[in-house]
């Protein structure tokens, strides 16, 4: 089904992703099956939908760490295809925040922001520490710089996950699931962090099922089953009013 986003006909310099016909095998199963979106640069989307639906899948590919088999995915200008140098123009692009932290247990908090950036971007070590405390502040976690992954919880941990990719300066932001793995009593405090980001304007695409997050600070909610786009509306059209039944099924079980 097809999701443009508001007016992104009208603006087609304002696009920071578009997705046409995205499909995804594995195997016999059809992960993805035609998805076409489009994400205006700055837009805030939430990805929501039942286990198995496509969620993760889809913003996966988009930063090529699946490679799909039909369509076209276009990342600020730049198509993703099988060559690996453009992979890695796309993956300057867009930075990727997982569902579990994958931090490198052997390095700080502040080494693992260091790191990337110094791989990646040839910054020079002063650089890289000076870049990597600049974003442990904006999650609230300088005073932690120097701890190993063991000693943070795991709200923190995610926080610096959240970092870490933000040391990179992508221009889109790729959120999967990022609080399902934590405590009850950590979800807020990587919310607000999330909240925060959202408001300084960073274009986001986050897989959550934190429905109070999605009201607050989604521009755009987008409901996926079966590896389709069932329903792409605004946030608040899209919890007010669903369209289809089987949204309004969803709503009904997760919002209970």
């Amino acid at each position: 089904m097809h999701a443009p986003a508001p007016d992104a006909a009208k603006e087609p310099g304002r696009l920071a992703i578009t997705i046409s016909g995205l499909v995804k095998h594995y195997g016999s199963h059809r992960a993805l099956n035609g998805i076409d979106l489009e994400v205006r640069r700055g837009e805030r989307i939430v990805i929501c939908g039942p286990s198995g639906s496509g969620k993760s899948t889809l913003i996966r590919c988009i930063n090529a760490l699946e490679r799909h088999d039909g369509g076209s995915i276009v990342v600020n200008g730049i198509e993703l295809t099988a060559d690996e140098g453009t992979v890695q123009d796309i993956r300057q692009e867009v930075g990727m925040v997982f569902q579990h932290f994958n931090l490198f247990p052997h390095l700080t908090a502040i080494e693992n922001c260091m790191l990337a950036p110094q791989l990646n971007r040839g910054l020079t070590k002063a650089r890289a520490e000076k870049l990597a405390m600049h974003y442990l502040e904006r999650v609230h976690l300088a005073d932690h710089a120097r701890k190993y992954p063991s000693r943070l919880s795991g709200g923190q941990q995610q926080r610096v996950a959240i970092a870490r990719a933000l040391c990179m300066e992508p221009r889109i932001l790729l959120f999967d699931e990022p609080t399902s793995a934590l405590d009850p009593e950590m979800v807020n405090e990587v919310l607000g962090v999330m909240e925060e980001l959202a408001a300084s304007g960073v274009t986001m695409l986050c897989v959550t099922h934190e429905m109070g997050f999605a009201r607050r600070v989604a521009d755009r909610c987008v409901f996926m089953d079966h590896g389709e786009i069932v329903e792409s509306r605004d946030a608040a059209s899209f919890f007010q009013a669903p369209e289809s039944q089987r949204l309004r099924d969803f709503l009904a079980q997760i919002l209970r």
